[in-house]
């Protein structure tokens, strides 16, 4: 038995169908990953959150999607692309509801989790529906209209988002999910074609899928962020701390142990890490997107608690960084593809750690045009430099047929980048307690929030200057991953969601 040669076409009534379920699906992921950080000083009020509240709300989604986005994929190929896919619109529309609906940051928290377990099976399938169920004449088409229309929507989200919160209440952030995800439903039911991969159904037979290896993957991260995060409350020496954080790394330390053991048939591939470019392109992931994050989580806090600026505004203020990868991130691939990937992946990281220098100096009563959008443009800038050659590297760093593991792995790698830095920073820069709420308190933190991100990004460019060449060979039809992402922007095939 065979699978079906893919069949659909762009211009039919099926192929826009398809397509509607999988920008929709996109977008409800990629809002849910940037709009919470515009919402946390208004439920932090409401819930009576303290910083690690707000920190677990962020990372609870984050850690979900980080240790269970490649397991989701497993499952769609060999279950069914649709079926998962469908079963985790279900699934994050249900979370969502309960998001919306909290009562208390327990509730919130527990209800995040849930919300991030679907996306990580949503996550991969909207992507594989288009590369599965396209002919290979309209392909590339497809992947590039839902690009392009899920980059609209990661634009335009934070403004939504913003507009909301203002205007409703931080519950619709959460509550807008459930009209998308009915049309999701309906659309794939109607249009989108069911397809598996029969070779891997066949080569598993009798096998298990690789549980073992995503529920390591998850405990370690989960342990590391957990001492983390707890760490200013309880104290670094504190056996409450101490504890979660030995775990954690004896857990990764088995994750690799298992995943070695386990060949062909692991959720990682551990043969990949003998590409010594594919191991220094996702060190460099984790870093340069454990800044991102960073940024992102604070200025969303500081511009409301501090600058005094309404959920509106804080969202339009990142919205021209999304604008710019969205135009150039094309160019940059192009670039990247004639001269190599070290020169925008040295010089990036150095122009976005000028942008959260130049931040640093926004305090109350701060014009968005003069104080914060150099800062933020100059970010957007580097960042755009970034994103295309990195994803363009990660994938021509490995054989052909593990271009879709690469992808994926570099997306949990950008995810856990984003997770580890929202856990640690608050600790390193001494904001615990309500002190998000305390303006003189935030303002010393956010300063040294940038700092540290700042010198992230000078790392990355370092390690890309010294480490990072040219790949020998490229991935040929690999297509990227539909996001690399953190906690905001997302990227999709080289320009943020």
């Amino acid at each position: 038995m065979t699978a079906p040669a893919p069949a659909l076409r762009t211009g039919t009534a099926a192929g826009r169908g398809t397509l509607l379920a999988a920008i929709l699906a996109s977008g409800m992921v990629f809002l849910d990953t940037t709009v919470v950080n515009v919402a946390l000083p208004r439920l932090g009020a409401e819930l009576r959150a303290n910083v690690a509240d707000l920190q677990w709300t962020v990372n609870g989604y984050l850690l979900m999607l980080a240790a269970f986005v490649l397991l989701g994929g497993a499952l769609g190929d060999r279950f069914g692309r649709r079926r998962i896919f469908l079963l985790g619109v279900a699934w994050f529309a249900l979370a969502s509801m309960l998001c919306g609906l909290s009562q208390g940051t327990g509730w919130l928290i527990g209800a995040r989790f849930l919300q991030g377990a679907g996306g990580a099976l949503l996550t991969p399938g909207s992507l594989s529906v288009l590369q599965a169920s396209f002919h290979p004449d309209d392909r590339g088409k497809a992947i590039g209209i839902w690009s392009g229309l899920s980059g609209v929507s990661t634009a335009l989200g934070p403004l939504l988002g913003g507009w909301l919160i203002d205007a409703l209440s931080w519950r619709w952030i959460f509550f807008i999910n459930l009209p998308l995800a009915v049309a999701v439903v309906l659309a794939a039911l109607r249009w989108v074609p069911e397809s598996r991969d029969v070779n891997a159904s066949r080569a598993r037979a009798g096998r298990r899928f690789d549980i073992a290896g995503a529920l390591l993957g998850a405990l370690g991260l989960g342990g590391i962020t957990y001492a983390l995060i707890d760490a200013p409350k309880r104290g670094v020496g504190s056996p409450a701390v101490l504890a979660p954080a030995l775990v954690g790394v004896l857990a990764a330390v088995v994750f690799v142990l298992v995943e070695r053991r386990r060949g062909d048939a692991a959720m990682l591939p551990t043969g990949l890490f003998t590409s010594r470019l594919f191991s220094v392109l996702n060190v460099f992931t984790v870093v340069v997107y454990a800044a991102l994050g960073g940024f992102t989580f604070f200025l969303a806090v500081y511009l409301q608690n501090v600058v005094g600026w309404s959920a509106l505004l804080t969202g339009l203020a990142t919205v021209p960084m999304t604008v710019l990868l969205l135009v150039g991130s094309a160019r940059a691939g192009a670039l990247s593809a004639r001269i190599g990937p070290r020169l925008p992946l040295t010089v990036g990281p150095v122009i976005a750690a000028a942008g959260l220098l130049l931040l640093r100096g926004v305090g109350p009563g701060a014009s968005y045009v003069t104080d914060v959008l150099p800062g933020v443009a100059l970010f957007g800038v580097g960042l755009t430099l970034v994103v295309a050659p990195l994803t363009a590297s990660v994938l021509a760093a490995v054989a052909d047929r593990f271009a879709g593991v690469a992808s994926g792995f570099n997306n949990a790698a950008s995810r856990a980048g984003g997770l580890l830095a929202v856990a640690a920073l608050p600790l390193l820069v001494g904001l615990s307690g309500t002190g998000y709420e305390q303006k003189a308190a935030l303002t010393g933190a956010f300063r040294g929030a940038m700092l540290w991100c700042a010198g992230l990004l000078l790392a990355g460019a370092a390690m890309a200057g010294l480490l990072i060449h040219r790949p020998e060979r490229r991935a040929h039809g690999a297509q990227p991953c539909p996001s690399l992402p953190a906690s905001t922007p997302e990227v999709k095939g080289g320009a943020p969601s």
